[in-house]
């Protein structure tokens, strides 16, 4: 299954999965020899997903020219 693929159906799934059986899935995805930090990064990077796309939900986003204005490269 194609990266973009599984990106999508865990998107719709995460609306009805609880966020312990999402934690699950992530971690049975990884290799056995997973250390600690391997687990908590790939739960952070889901978390910062699911809270950027819910901001996008709400319609709180920046337009591409407005960030660059913030970091002073307009």
């Amino acid at each position: 299954m194609g990266e973009q693929r599984h990106f999508e159906l865990m998107k719709t799934k995460s609306r009805t999965v609880s966020a312990k059986t999402q934690a699950r899935r992530l971690i049975d995805k990884l290799p056995a020899s997973a250390s600690w930090d391997d687990v908590m990064q790939q739960i952070y990077v889901r978390q910062k997903i699911e809270t950027g796309l819910a901001d996008l939900n709400a319609g709180r986003r920046h337009s591409h020219a407005s960030i660059k204005r913030e970091f002073g490269v307009a």
